[in-house]
This record gives C-alpha cells, sequence and structure tokens, in this order.
C-alpha cells in the first residue's frame, strides 16, 4: 500500500478544504485563490485538483491552467514548495511548459540605470580549477544515472539545493523548469556562471535570470562573457559594453562573432576614449 503524503496547509486554506466542508464552499474556494498569496492560491487549488466532486476537480485543474509565467516562478523562488504542487505545475499547467519551451521575451533584466554598472576599472576575477567539475568522476556518473530516473519535482527540490556536480547535471536538463531552478540555487559560484555563459547556452529564461543577477554582472569576466554570447538581450550588451577596457573594446570592434551593432557601438566607445 503506497504511504500517503500530508500536507501542510494554512488556516486560509483549511477553510475550503478541511472535513466535511460543503461542496458549494469547496467550489468557492477555486475563485477565493486568485486574491491568496501565491503559496496558499496553488496549494489550494491543488488540493481541490483532487476532491472527490469531479466538478470542483475540473474547476480546480481549469484555474491551475490559467496560472500565469510569474507566479508559478513566484512560487519556485520560496523557501520549500511542495513536490507535490511541483508536479502537479508541470503536467497540469501546459501554458507554463509552452512558454518555456518556446522564446521567452528579451526585456531589460536591471532595473539601475547605466551608471550604475561596474566600470572597466574593477579586476577580472580569476577561477581555480577545482573548482570546476570533472564530468568523467565516478561519482558525477552515479549521479547523473539518478538523474535519469527522477521525476521533475525531486529534479526541481536538487535543482534548488544540490551541489555544484547536481547544478552541472541539472543545468542541462531538457525540461526549462528543472534548468532554470538551478540558477535560483543560492550555492551557485560565479564560475560556474561564467562557465554556462561561456558555453553558448541556448536557454533564453537561464540568460534572464543571469543578467537579472546584479552580483553576477559586477563581474568584469562574466558581462565580457555575456557580450560574446548572442543569446544575450542586445540591450543588456550594449550597457554592458559602455564597462570593458580598451583592450576588449578594440576586440569586439572586430569580432565577426558578435552582433553587428554591438561591434558598431564598440568602435564608437573606442574612438571616444581615445579622444
Amino acid at each position: 500500500m503506497a504511504e500517503k503524503t500530508k500536507l501542510t496547509i494554512s488556516a486560509t486554506v483549511a477553510e475550503y478544504v478541511r472535513p466535511g466542508t460543503p461542496p458549494e464552499v469547496r467550489l468557492s474556494g477555486c475563485s477565493a485563490a486568485e486574491s491568496m498569496p501565491t503559496a496558499d492560491r496553488l496549494m489550494l487549488l491543488f488540493c481541490l485538483s483532487k476532491d472527490k466532486e469531479p466538478s470542483i476537480r475540473l474547476a480546480a485543474v481549469s484555474n491551475l491552467e490559467k496560472i500565469p509565467t510569474d507566479t508559478i516562478r513566484e512560487y519556485l523562488d520560496c523557501s520549500n514548495p511542495h513536490p507535490l504542487v511541483l508536479d502537479a505545475l508541470a503536467l497540469i499547467c501546459r501554458n507554463y511548459q509552452a512558454a518555456c519551451l518556446s522564446e521567452l521575451p528579451l526585456v531589460l533584466a536591471e532595473e539601475d540605470g547605466p551608471d550604475d554598472l561596474p566600470n572597466e576599472a574593477d579586476e577580472d576575477t580569476e577561477f581555480t580549477e577545482d573548482e570546476f567539475v570533472n564530468e568523467e568522476a565516478e561519482q558525477f556518473v552515479s549521479k547523473f544515472k539518478i538523474a535519469q530516473n527522477m521525476g521533475i519535482a525531486e529534479k526541481i527540490k536538487m535543482a534548488l539545493s544540490g551541489d555544484k556536480e547536481w547544478r552541472a547535471i541539472l543545468v542541462k536538463d531538457s525540461n526549462k523548469l528543472v534548468s532554470g531552478s538551478v540558477i535560483k540555487n543560492p550555492r551557485i559560484t560565479d564560475s560556474e556562471i561564467l562557465t554556462l555563459v561561456k558555453s553558448g547556452i541556448q536557454n533564453d529564461e537561464i540568460m534572464r535570470l543571469i543578467c537579472a543577477n546584479k552580483e553576477w554582472i559586477k563581474v568584469y569576466s562574466i558581462r565580457k562573457a555575456l557580450i560574446e554570447n548572442n543569446r544575450t538581450p542586445v540591450q543588456n550588451a550594449m550597457r554592458y559594453l559602455g564597462t570593458m577596457g580598451e583592450k576588449d573594446l578594440a576586440a569586439f570592434a572586430k569580432s565577426k562573432n558578435i552582433p553587428s551593432v554591438i561591434a558598431t557601438l564598440a568602435k564608437r566607445l573606442l574612438l571616444n576614449k581615445k579622444k
């Protein structure tokens, strides 16, 4: 017999799902959830999606399918997203899966102005070899095999909390809910971010998250790598270009591997520095 998983729910959610609650009250929870905090909203809809009444289940699932992508991202960012709710989101929320699998909008991630970016005077960060993952090591191979048998919720949980070997494995996962969660892992290092950007990663959500992190953008080598990566939004790359030293500006001005608008701006900035 399968072991039952216990859910810890708030008093707000309990009002709609505790034993003995009339069907009309449970059904009203589907609409009431919209005005609740994100964690309560998703937990209530998840509980109602398991209701014994078909009409309530259908209403809850319908509301889950309409959850905005920003709301799901907010839930993933919370301190303790529940694995069962994550499973429900992964399986039910087709609109989020579609958004993840398509090219997300390219937006200017930072709220600060160009003057708030670090300038060319900051030193490049040096990373030692032992900071990188040996993908041929026995432990890494073992974790890779385990990951192949993990469910989406398990992968997301591990992506958010796992060590550098787990991060190296899961950041390449085909499910962008999983790979995007790696970037939100508080243990991820600058060297891992630099390696990701230099690898030519094609995940636009990961690039968005990197550009939105002000601490990573303070690192000269990461800004330089972002300029060189064609998946970086042009608006961001142009801002980072203004913080480059003359040697790097000269290289960008001659480069055929970056957008022409970036190369042209590099030439202009280089000329201004030499005046």
